[in-house]
């Protein structure tokens, strides 16, 4: 298990010295002789993976979001966060492409959220491109104590519905905020939840909003990663070998949320937030 963290991080270290094309090779030849029988031990580091992609898209399937929260929370435990990002970037695109799909409708819900799409995309983009140098302990506070506010908030607070002639306005704002977040962090849930919480739609239409609206996030940030060298060929073919685990997690949690009413549904959710805001802060400050 050591010699595949310490492939990872050889291939982090070649990321900050500007050879990320090359980091990957870098780590496998920095192995020394005596370890080479053991560079097999670097398959342990996927495995983890996917078994952290596994609980995560079961996550995900029962509250219809949480992929990169949880995964990127289990990963970040030895791995950096951008190359956590970087793994289960394929995972992402593939789940929520796979939920929108399973969710029927998905025409009418690109034109319901068009204008929160439109704006995640295109700001979560510009952050990324402004800020691939951020600090991952800024990153984790900011992050944490976002999650945080949302999950105390709704917990404790009944949020009033929104009028209908605020929704467009509600959807750039959103977006925004959550193409900032996306762009420090790869994870952008928050302020889309606060919308739509905001909207309250019901549970179907909670998972099919959040699966589109977390892929129409996932396309500019890989486009972003694949340009600044944080998403390699080599990390490409370990996320598709990761998208078999993340069905499986995600058909499970399916099966759970069907037999679950929506107020015990919306409460596991807050809980689950909660949990990973206060994970995420004690990354940042500690």
């Amino acid at each position: 298990m050591r010699i595949g963290v310490n492939l990872f991080r050889t291939y982090e270290t070649a990321v900050k010295k500007g050879q990320r094309k090359q980091g990957f090779t870098l780590a496998l030849v920095s192995v020394t002789k005596d370890q080479r029988g053991a560079v097999l031990d670097s398959f342990d580091l996927i495995l983890l993976s996917c078994v952290s992609l596994l609980i995560a898209g079961t996550i995900k399937g029962l509250a219809g979001l949480g992929l990169p929260t949880a995964s990127a929370g289990i990963m970040t435990l030895w791995i950096a966060p951008r190359t956590a990002i970087a793994l289960i970037l394929i995972p992402m695109l593939v789940s929520n492409a796979w939920q929108v799909w399973r969710m029927g409708d998905v025409l009418g819900t690109i034109r319901r959220y068009a204008p929160l799409c439109a704006s995640l995309a295109v700001v979560l983009f510009v952050t990324l491109s402004l800020s691939a140098s951020a600090p991952d302990r800024v990153i984790f506070i900011v992050l944490g104590v976002s999650i945080l506010s949302f999950s105390v908030v709704n917990l404790l607070v009944a949020l009033p519905q929104l009028p209908a002639r605020l929704d467009k306005p509600a959807q750039l704002i959103a977006g925004a905020i959550a193409g900032v977040l996306g762009g420090l962090s790869g994870i952008w849930a928050a302020p889309m939840v606060f919308y739509l919480t905001a909207s309250q739609v019901d549970k179907d239409e909670f998972i099919r909003a959040t699966g589109l609206l977390i892929f129409a996030g996932s396309v500019p940030l890989a486009i972003g990663y694949i340009q600044q060298g944080f998403l390699t060929q080599q990390f490409a073919l370990i996320g598709a070998v990761m998208i078999v685990p993340t069905l499986i997690g995600f058909s499970i949690g399916e099966r759970i949320r069907m037999g679950w009413p929506s107020d015990t549904f919306r409460k596991v959710f807050l809980y689950m937030f909660l949990v990973m805001g206060l994970n995420l802060l004690r990354r940042g400050l500690f």
